[in-house]
């Protein structure tokens, strides 16, 4: 499981913000992770905890927006990669461009 080592590079970049931004307390953090993004949120929940307790952190509230894998088939159409397997509904080719999906981006950070 490598979310552990993602959430505590994440918890590292704030940290590093909120010194550089010589702010005092941070609210929240919403999470962008795509489906195709090879992260599973519901991983990243489970030891969002352990990354944050030993930090000043501690009080941050995690968010996580998902952001559907969508493919461009050869043929032209998009669909949802995750709904159909990886199988143009249209065509039924396995040929495709991901065009959305592969994120993991640090979307908000709410502080003062």
């Amino acid at each position: 499981m490598h979310e552990l080592g993602i959430v505590i590079h994440v918890v590292e970049t704030i940290e590093k913000i909120v010194k550089e931004q010589k702010l005092t307390h941070v609210q929240s953090l919403v999470l962008e992770i795509g489906e195709a993004s090879g992260v599973v949120p519901h991983y990243i929940e489970e030891v969002y905890p352990i990354a944050i307790e030993q930090s000043f952190l501690k009080d941050m509230k995690l968010e996580i927006e998902q952001i559907k894998a969508i493919g461009l088939c050869e043929c032209g159409h998009q669909y949802r990669i995750t709904e159909h397997d990886g199988l143009c509904p249209k065509c039924h080719s396995q040929k495709f461009n991901v065009i959305s999906g592969r994120q993991f981006n640090i979307k908000q950070i709410v502080a003062y």
